[in-house]
């Protein structure tokens, strides 16, 4: 097994990342129209939530899985020089690895605080 995503597993992953996207901005949006969410004090508390933290960790690990395979492919599909794809290729993975640290960072630094 191997952990590229081709034909079938890309398209799964990017159906299944989808759901779940909709799913939780239907969610959020509930949220934010029932609840008062007026400061950051309020904000704080709902993300410090052991439940929301880990929704929203969810959400924005499917969220860069989504993006990967759909740039991946566009790349795949229209850059023909094999350099030329690996630096897109290359410069995608490491912008879309350092988004995922930088949000990592953001949600354990609400939960711990």
């Amino acid at each position: 097994m191997t952990l590229h995503a081709h034909g079938l597993r890309a398209w799964l992953l990017q159906r299944m990342s989808a759901l779940y996207m909709t799913g939780y901005t239907f969610f959020v949006l509930f949220l934010f129209s029932s609840a008062s969410i007026s400061d950051y004090q309020n904000w704080h508390s709902w993300m410090a939530d052991p439940f929301f933290s880990l929704a929203t960790t969810i959400f924005f690990a499917a969220l860069l899985v989504h993006a990967w395979v759909g740039i991946r492919d566009v790349i795949m599909d229209y850059a023909h020089s094999s350099l030329l794809r690996f630096i897109l290729l290359t410069a995608t993975g490491l912008s879309l690895f350092s988004i995922g640290i930088w949000m990592l960072r953001v949600v354990i630094l609400v939960v711990i605080k």
